[in-house]
């Protein structure tokens, strides 16, 4: 439980809604989330939280959020040229709109 004298603990520093959602993940598993659970795939800042996540996709999109699911997903390995590397890690949040929410058009 926290402490109520201390203020409460943030990761990084202040994000704007636009910093938060970085872009959608247009993919055939995003697209039937998106149109039989009405879920939508995002890409987000790393530091974001998911009551920043909500309020960026409400703010952005004017529509209502019932849950947002989050993922740290690990970096590929890639080859470039005789070595290997690694692409960055990232994070990914899946939206859950509200039954009486309008969906969110990406085209």
């Amino acid at each position: 439980m926290a402490n109520p004298t201390q203020p409460a603990r943030t990761r990084g520093p202040k994000l704007e809604p636009y910093q938060v959602i970085l872009r959608p993940l247009v993919t055939e598993k995003g697209t039937h989330q998106s149109t039989h659970r009405n879920a939508f795939p995002f890409e987000v800042n790393p530091w974001a939280t998911k009551d920043e996540i909500k309020a960026a996709v409400e703010e952005l999109f004017n529509v209502h959020v019932a849950k947002v699911r989050t993922q740290n997903r690990q970096g590929k390995r890639r080859r470039f040229r005789f070595k290997m590397g690694k692409l960055p890690d990232w994070k990914k949040a899946i939206v859950t709109l509200k039954p009486d929410s309008p969906p969110i058009e990406f085209f």
